[in-house]
């Protein structure tokens, strides 16, 4: 019997492309210590998220559940109490389950008032932090507009450490860590792109990502076994500022084409025009725009994975590689002007699939190291993959994900799924209202089998179509085609499938629905039985042989 992983490191990057690493074949951008990683676990090279952006994709990923199921379908829209997340699950195979940086998950005030759960109380504190007991939460993202500031926690404890360091101003983490400077000592803010090839103005070692790491190792100093660490890094999310020698390691000799034909662009999906035609769209269509942010961003992963390297590097001298399940993965893509598009948003594989490597220290996992795995996969497999490892049974009557381990011992399940689902819901966007759709029009549904993947658009939008073995940039959209009919007609059924599925059955277990089978029969009810002969004997042995006392002599 295989004995339980006694820790688990859940390693998150924040808008990494799964394309943008050396193992995942770049051949600019040399990512080493992540390849290594690679070479000792297993390289998964059709893993897609469930939601092309931050907070549902990162909700789906800490509770193994589809957005449809959970409900969290836009950033700040919070995660509904009584949802099961990855903490929850944990906890009850003996495992805690500890945050180190970002979740960007919204706590259900309003359902946790209902239900009398004091915000400070240990309950409270789980249910507002996604199931995390927090080691400390950043969600890196303190800017400051007109009306206030985008998140009043973000980065606050980081800033007080800017602080500490003597780093000035109100915001640190705007004027230093994600802007430059100019020989004036005028803020150049990060959020201009023209001013990102600018180093930030901040020592490198200062900067976010190796003081993640560094609070990570502090965590991991203290901590005592078994736990799982969600690291959960910021960048390589905007604002696109890096420190030196980040800012200018990669130039324009080092970038690669965009992935983009006028044709696609002149015959746009009316939800692609609408992407294509927003601001963010339009500056990313510029090459002034792209050829300017794409060198930082490749500079921005160039640092993690050095920061991994001195995670790794410290691991290994403090013998914890030996008993630490290792996971790295993101949590969504960037289109970075593919597709006539900057963020993310959409089903493109620039954005919607991710890097994921899953390093098991077990002796069983020996025969597949430094392997790749073509099985498609899903984010949500995280959850139950941990908590088998841990030694637990995942409740598949909640979780709708599936255990990666049988691929770490090299076996593939007979019926592993044939497609992947994930969903877009952006009827809290712009584009919603450019398109004229109504809260319950403004979303999208994927169905991908491997080779074609198909995009259900509400609103009365016709569907959208790619074939990725003759079209792998995915520039051909044959969703209005005729002769392509059977195929769309084949994922259309999958995708109804998947919408009939038993998703908020969650209380009661599969063995405990058969159970209930049986009925209250053994408990007394008899219906539909016409002769006390005509059941066994045992059913109804409480009503035979039995005597009414008379009334009457009740009452002599």
């Amino acid at each position: 019997m295989t004995r339980p992983i006694k820790n688990i490191l859940f390693i998150m990057f924040d808008q990494l492309r799964w394309d943008y690493l050396s193992c995942y074949g770049h051949p600019r951008l040399e990512t080493p210590n992540i390849d290594r990683l690679a070479g000792m676990g297993v390289r998964f090279d059709r893993a897609y998220v469930q939601s092309p952006l931050c907070g549902p994709s990162r909700m789906s990923t800490y509770t193994g559940r589809y957005v449809h199921s959970h409900g969290a379908s836009w950033n700040g829209v919070p995660l509904k109490v009584g949802e099961r997340t990855m903490g929850d699950h944990l906890r009850e195979a003996g495992v805690d389950a500890w945050l180190v940086g970002k979740t960007h998950m919204k706590a259900d005030a309003e359902g946790m008032a209902r239900l009398g759960l004091e915000p400070d109380s240990m309950i409270g504190v789980r249910v507002a932090e996604c199931g995390f007991d927090v080691f400390e939460r950043d969600d890196g993202l303190r800017p400051e507009g007109p009306d206030g500031l985008y998140d009043p926690k973000g980065a606050r404890r980081y800033n007080d450490w800017l602080r500490e360091k003597g780093y000035g101003g109100e915001n640190p983490w705007h004027d230093h860590a994600n802007s430059a400077v100019d020989a004036e000592g005028n803020v150049l803010s990060g959020w201009f792109m023209k001013n990102v090839s600018h180093p930030a103005n901040i020592a490198e070692e200062d900067s976010e990502t190796p003081y993640l790491t560094r609070r990570a190792m502090e965590f991991m100093q203290q901590a005592e076994a078994p736990w799982l660490c969600h690291l959960s890094y910021i960048k390589p999310h905007w604002p696109y500022v890096a420190p030196a020698p980040y800012n200018d390691m990669y130039g324009h000799n080092d970038l690669l084409p965009p992935v983009r034909t006028e044709a696609e662009f002149e015959n746009a999906h009316p939800v692609l025009r609408a992407m294509m035609n927003s601001p963010v769209g339009r500056a990313f269509s510029r090459d002034e725009v792209r050829e300017t942010v794409l060198p930082v961003y490749m500079g921005l992963i160039k640092q993690c994975d050095d920061q991994m390297g001195v995670l790794f590097d410290w691991m290994e001298r403090e013998g914890r590689m030996e008993d630490t399940m290792i996971v790295v993965t993101s949590d969504h893509g960037d289109y970075m002007g593919d597709h006539w598009m900057g963020e993310k948003t959409f089903f493109h594989d620039a954005a919607i699939r991710v890097p994921l490597i899953v390093y098991d220290p077990r002796p069983e996992a020996d025969a597949t190291r430094g392997t790749a795995c073509d099985a498609l996969v899903e984010q949500i497999d995280l959850v139950p993959t941990f908590i088998e490892a841990a030694g637990g049974e995942p409740p598949y009557h909640v979780v709708e994900g599936r255990s990666l381990l049988p691929f770490l011992r090299g076996e593939t399940p007979a019926d592993w799924r044939s497609h992947v689902i994930a969903e877009y819901d952006f009827s809290a966007a712009p584009i919603a209202d450019a398109l004229d759709l109504g809260p319950r029009e403004a979303i999208c549904f994927m169905v991908h089998d491997g080779r074609w993947k198909l995009v259900h658009c509400e609103g009365g939008l016709p569907p959208l179509l790619f074939d990725l073995e003759n079209d792998p940039g995915e520039v051909r959209d044959l969703g209005t085609s005729p002769v392509h009919a059977e195929v769309i007609d084949r994922l259309y059924d999958r995708l109804f499938e998947w919408a009939r599925r038993p998703s908020q059955r969650t209380t009661r277990s599969e063995a405990q629905l058969r159970e209930m089978r049986q009925g209250p029969r053994r408990r007394g009810v008899v219906l539909g039985v016409y002769d006390e002969n005509d059941v066994p004997l045992d059913l109804t042995v409480r009503y035979r042989d039995r005597r009414a006392r008379v009334v009457a002599e009740s009452q002599e």
